[in-house]
């Protein structure tokens, strides 16, 4: 059976710390057919000596852009796979990941995006803990109770079209809306239980760092009233913690896990 190609964009953006082991990731694979596109709007450390010295890529986008998201709506105007997704440059794809979304389209053809799992590492590539995407509601995002491996989503161009590409103007949570807006355009998004990436989270990223707490706090709201179809109402403040545990209650493994991850 031919394997259909698979189009990686990778955002990079003075990431030269962690881009060599991003890169690496994707052409470990043993995949294939992989088209591995880099975008780079402007980097001032060593980030594109090392994009120019690293086999197997192309092509490379260095065009500067408008933030991130618009960045990866250029790399995806590059691409001609089957399967499209994306890994920022201090994330890693885990080994055997492809093969993995690959066998997951192939069982579930009537699905044009699948949502994975994964692990959480540290700076160091230690092992925080394991990450799972809850099963996918739009009214769970609505009530701020699902969680998102974006290192696990991976979908056909059709989703992405039918998405209108990811918002640029979102600075902070771009992945979470661009699922957020396949699913309010009907596309039929898959849970697969494969750990198929791994995020990063350390002192000076997005999520570690927390400077653009603000602004994603707005994003969140904007993407929950978005996922419900209607504003927030006062209501919300309760159905909300209630759904979350529910959330919790129904997957018990997944549950636990995550506490002792935290002990």
């Amino acid at each position: 059976m031919d394997l259909p190609r698979i189009s990686i964009v990778t955002l990079s953006f003075n990431q030269a710390r962690f881009l060599p082991a991003a890169l690496a990731s994707v052409r470990e694979q043993g995949y294939p057919d992989i088209e591995h596109i880099v975008v780079d709007p402007g980097s001032t450390d060593a980030s594109r000596a090392i994009i120019a010295a690293a086999p197997g890529i192309g092509p490379v986008v260095l065009d500067p852009d408008d933030g991130p998201a618009d960045g990866l709506n250029r790399g995806f105007a590059a691409a001609t796979g089957a399967i499209y997704g994306y890994l920022n440059a201090d994330d890693r794809l885990l080994p055997g990941a492809l093969a993995a979304v690959a066998r997951a389209f192939a069982e579930r053809p009537d699905a044009d995006a699948i949502c994975g799992n994964g692990v959480l590492i540290d700076a160091e590539d230690r092992v925080l803990r394991p990450i799972r995407t809850s099963r996918i509601s739009r009214a769970d995002i609505g009530q701020g109770a699902m969680t998102f491996v974006q290192q696990g989503h991976f979908f056909r161009p059709a989703a992405l079209a039918a998405a209108g590409g990811l918002n640029t103007a979102n600075r902070t949570c771009w992945d979470y809306e661009l699922l957020v807006d396949m699913l309010c355009a009907g596309v039929r998004v898959a849970n697969v239980p494969d750990a198929l990436g791994a995020f990063r989270l350390y002192g000076d990223s997005i999520t570690g760092s927390g400077r653009l707490a603000t602004a994603n706090a707005l994003d969140l709201v904007r993407i929950r009233e978005k996922a419900l179809g209607r504003p927030l109402a006062a209501r919300d403040h309760i159905i909300a913690p209630l759904r979350l545990l529910a959330r919790r209650l129904a997957s018990p493994a997944a549950t636990l896990a995550g506490l002792r991850a935290r002990l």
